[in-house]
């Protein structure tokens, strides 16, 4: 990980209009996510974590405070299609096959990439451990193929950044196991910054080198935990560690805490 910065927030607030006034969702969020970095988000349910990565996505703009992405505002980022983002639902064509799938975002914005990228889908879908099911269509896939198909499909333009916003959320825990494994090896290969929501506490200390916890009623930022003292050289740790059950209880009762 580098020392560029890829997102910055300073006093960040974000809502959506209401009939009469704006509704805050977000409010004075102050963060860096350096270049290169996996950050997980954890947070009760209406504290703003679907929301922080639409504002990054140039989805919702932000009513107050400043926010960054890669040293520009999010939609000179958007433009040039430095930021991708993979949602729970995999959102894929029926009528198109995977590989059609994956090809899809240079197909409808490929003058808007301001940089070579490896147009192969081929490549992708290797990357991804697809290589063999590009013929199919998504109704031949199983749930945890499916996301491993919008993954391709995002990374098809090579974006610097990564947002992901419960990809693996309604899939079994040992399909979900299994991608999380290969979305780190997957980081560990291209060197994305990613930005990771869950409601599970075990994939945030997992996939994350850092957690950051979001506190409702107002959403605000209650922690931000640095994992990576009990990450191997690869950025791995076992599930199953005492360090790891032990940020397990205390990032549990933070949740506790903040969605009071």
């Amino acid at each position: 990980m580098g020392d560029t910065i890829a997102i910055e927030a300073e006093g960040l607030h974000l809502g959506y209009a209401g009939s009469t006034e704006t509704v805050r969702v977000l409010s004075g969020v102050d963060l860096v996510v350096r270049k290169g970095e996996f950050l997980t988000i954890l947070g009760p349910s209406g504290c703003g974590k679907s929301t922080f990565l639409r504002a990054v996505a140039d989805l919702l703009p932000p009513v107050g405070g400043r926010l960054t992405v890669l040293g520009k505002t999010a939609s000179d980022a958007r433009r040039r299609r430095e930021v991708a983002f993979v949602f729970q639902e995999a959102t894929l064509l029926p009528w198109r096959t995977v590989r059609q799938n994956v090809e899809l975002p240079l197909q409808v914005g490929k003058k808007s990439i301001s940089r070579s990228v490896d147009s192969k889908p081929s490549h992708w879908l290797d990357l991804v451990g697809l290589s063999d099911l590009g013929s199919r269509y998504p109704h031949q896939l199983s749930g945890g193929q499916r996301q491993r198909v919008a993954i391709a499909r995002a990374l098809q333009c090579e974006p610097d950044i990564l947002l992901m916003d419960e990809p693996f959320g309604a899939l079994d825990e040992i399909t979900r196991d299994r991608l999380n494994d290969e979305l780190l090896a997957i980081w560990h290969r291209t060197g994305t910054t990613i930005l990771f929501v869950t409601h599970s506490i075990t994939e945030a200390i997992y996939l994350g080198g850092r957690v950051l916890v979001l506190a409702a009623n107002p959403g605000r930022v209650q922690a931000l935990i640095d994992l990576m003292p009990m990450k191997d050289d690869n950025g791995f740790c076992r599930r199953e560690s005492p360090e790891v059950q032990e940020t397990a209880t205390h990032l549990r009762q933070l949740l506790r805490d903040g969605g009071a």
